[in-house]
């Protein structure tokens, strides 16, 4: 049965559309996020976006592989247990606290802060696989990648109630802190024997980051 579902979505046509729909979503988000009267609405969709973009990555991932398994286990788990370290300890990243837009929270961590942490080293991981050569190489341009992304969303999360900093601005270890867990995700993702291959990597990471400049240009624009 999922090998037909799949089969349909690697369609052109279907793959085309799937592309336009994750592109639309970027775009309503944005609308939506940036209007006061809709900001409220907007905001308990973030969690179900980001559950959609990963159940789409899964549909088009080209190779599974157990390995492939052990890597989003992995990923999602990891990402969510330095997020409960982080929070409970402030040694990690520094001294934050999550909001509600995350939505439903354990042990005072959102359960899609892990699927979060999965799609964005999973799509770093397959876009950058073909950029350079070696394993490090891949996984320290990744790491990078990924980090990049991050400066990104820390303006915008702190305004969206995605999470708050108890200093007046994000500590520098923060983005340290998050070089070394991807670097190390990267690593086990580029050494498991599975393909690095997915068609709407690119896409999701794309449209993430357009989504995010565009909000802090719009908040610039606004002092």
């Amino acid at each position: 049965m999922y090998s037909k579902i799949q089969a349909y979505f690697h369609d052109d046509v279907v793959e085309r559309v799937v592309k336009i729909i994750i592109i639309l979503m970027h775009l309503a988000g944005f609308i939506g996020l940036q209007y006061p009267d809709s900001q409220s609405f907007f905001k308990l969709l973030v969690p179900f976006h980001l559950l959609t973009s990963l159940a789409l990555v899964f549909m088009y991932h080209e190779h599974w592989h157990r390995s492939a398994l052990l890597f989003f286990v992995v990923a999602y788990c990891a990402g969510f247990v330095v997020e409960w370290l982080g929070v409970h300890t402030g040694v990690i990243f520094g001294q934050y606290l999550y909001g509600d837009t995350l939505g439903f929270k354990l042990w005072k961590i959102p359960v899609v802060i892990g699927a979060n942490w999965l799609t964005l080293i999973y799509c770093a991981g397959v876009v950058v696989s073909d950029w350079v050569d070696t394993i490090w190489s891949k996984a320290f341009v990744a790491a990078a990648l990924v980090v990049g992304l991050d400066v990104l969303i820390e303006p915008v999360a702190m305004r969206l109630d995605f999470w708050g900093w108890t200093a007046s601005s994000v500590p520098f270890q923060n983005y340290v802190a998050w070089y070394i867990v991807a670097l190390g995700l990267l690593l086990l993702f580029y050494r498991l024997p599975f393909q690095k291959k997915n068609k709407l990597a690119g896409v999701i990471l794309t449209c993430q980051a357009i989504f995010f400049v565009a909000h802090n240009i719009t908040y610039i624009l606004k002092k």
